[in-house]
């Protein structure tokens, strides 16, 4: 069998040229491990072979990796840094939800229902070759309908509100797309220029670490640090399983830990 190294090596191209390998996610060391068992399982099921090569070898594991995490002081910091500017909503709206980057920015009015207070997350946008495409989430359980707060359905209706403005002040130049979180001109936001104002939001924080999708991970933290069960936290999140939702979000906060341990003391009389 074929060992798969996780370190960048040096190999031959089909020319005799030396390229240089790059190195594989765990994540995808363990499904192409699984492909090729299932692929010599099949094989003995056919009769090519008596004996699976891969039976007695344990499949490779992925160390589990806790997601870097912000409290909500923090995110307050961070939020009021770019307060005013036209990445505040986008941000605001990440960090309310939980949502990803990708999926935030392919948001459309049509995914917006103010009737029946409901939000669909059905596309991610992504640069993809030089252009910016708007496609299905990879899994079924990343499309998902969200409960939408008063808050959120504020924030939503006042950038309707300050778009709608927009289109009017541009005019001939305007380019509707149906995006929520658009330029001034109604074409998405470049997902770029997204994280460059979120890391430049968090340098003059004194943050250090954070990208767009520690607010992703923030806003997870903080509904399981506030009660909300497990499962609830995967759907909401979009986790194609709630193994991945307890992995990456193993941790709780000092404060929270404090808290459980006092109230284990005080239902035991210590």
């Amino acid at each position: 069998m074929i060992e798969l190294r996780k370190k960048t090596k040096t190999a031959l191209s089909p020319t005799g040229q030396p390229v240089q390998v790059p190195a594989l996610a765990e994540s995808t060391i363990q499904r192409i491990f699984s492909v090729v068992r299932l692929v010599l399982d099949g094989a003995v099921r056919d009769g090519l072979i008596a004996k699976s090569p891969a039976a007695n070898i344990k499949p490779p594991a992925i160390p589990t990796k806790e997601a870097r995490f912000l409290s909500s002081a923090e995110v307050s910091r961070l939020l009021a840094e770019v307060r005013g500017t036209r990445y505040e909503a986008i941000l605001t709206f990440i960090a309310a939800t939980g949502v990803r980057k990708g999926e935030a920015l392919a948001l459309t009015w049509r995914d917006i229902d103010f009737a029946g207070e409901q939000i669909k997350i059905r596309a991610t946008l992504a640069r993809i070759k030089g252009e910016l495409v708007s496609s299905s989430p990879k899994t079924t359980r990343s499309r998902r309908t969200l409960p939408m707060t008063a808050g959120i359905a504020d924030l939503l209706k006042t950038c309707r509100a300050a778009q709608l403005a927009e289109k009017e002040h541009a005019q001939g130049l305007w380019q509707e797309g149906g995006f929520v979180f658009t330029t001034e001109t109604g074409t998405p936001i470049e997902p770029r220029n997204v994280l460059r104002a979120l890391t430049t939001a968090a340098k003059r924080t004194g943050l250090t670490g954070v990208s767009v999708h520690t607010l992703h991970h923030s806003a997870a933290t903080a509904m399981l640090e506030a009660g909300v069960h497990l499962k609830a936290v995967s759907e909401l999140l979009g986790h194609s399983d709630i193994r991945i939702t307890g992995d990456v979000y193993g941790h709780v906060s000092t404060e929270v830990a404090k808290a459980a341990m006092s109230s284990l003391s005080e239902s035991q009389g210590y």
